[in-house]
């Protein structure tokens, strides 16, 4: 079973809603960890959780992946998905039972490779989650989505207009496939951005997770 590390509610008490974030290939869940305390403010009931990626990364020692990228071509990020999306998808609900939280208090939140794995996952269960932010991520399979997905949580995207990784034409792939099975997207790109994360695409995830969630001001 997979886990990382994790933050209490700021408010100091129990846990109402969850946000799961996901790292890229190659980083760990303290990678991403620190997204939770800056969203802390905005959202004081929430606890984060960051788990490690269940392989390690040859390409970067100390490092952990979802699944491994050599080709990294559509047929390589499917079979990766597909092969660790019960993995992902078992910690989500050790999750929901760890917080007694009903499925549509929980989030996911990922990165590159976890944008991956969230958009696999999440549309994918049958008892739907509140929501997904993806950073500069792809969407395997998009044809693929509409004859598959079990439920429609909304979705916030933000990719960088430079990045040299996965181009920005990416985030109009995923916002495609994501519109034709009849889920909700909003997305940005952030002029000047490579692969990352900037502060105002973290405060778009902060207003888009507390609409979601429903949490408090």
């Amino acid at each position: 079973m997979i886990d990382g590390p994790r933050l209490k509610p700021a408010s100091g008490a129990p846990a109402k809603s969850l946000v799961i974030l996901l790292h890229g290939y190659g980083a760990d869940g303290h990678d991403l960890i620190d997204i939770g305390r800056h969203w802390a403010e905005v959202l004081p009931d929430t606890a984060f959780v960051s788990p490690h990626a269940p392989e390690p990364c040859a390409e970067a020692p100390g490092g952990r992946q979802w699944f491994g990228l050599t080709m990294r071509d559509e047929a390589e990020l499917w079979r990766g998905v597909t092969k660790a999306a019960p993995t992902l998808d078992a910690f989500l609900e050790e999750e929901i039972k760890r917080y007694a939280l009903a499925p549509e208090k929980v989030a996911l939140c990922g990165f590159s490779q976890g944008t991956m794995m969230a958009l696999y996952v999440g549309p994918r269960r049958s008892r739907p989650i509140a929501g997904i932010v993806g950073y500069s991520g792809v969407l395997a399979g998009p044809e693929r989505l509409k004859a598959e997905a079990k439920s429609k949580p909304p979705v916030l995207l933000v990719h960088g207009a430079e990045d040299p990784l996965i181009p920005a034409g990416a985030i109009l792939q995923a916002a495609q496939g994501l519109g034709a099975a009849s889920i909700d997207v909003e997305w940005h790109v952030r002029p000047g951005l490579q692969h990352g994360i900037d502060g105002e695409g973290l405060n778009l995830g902060a207003g888009f997770l507390r609409r979601v969630l429903n949490a408090r001001p």
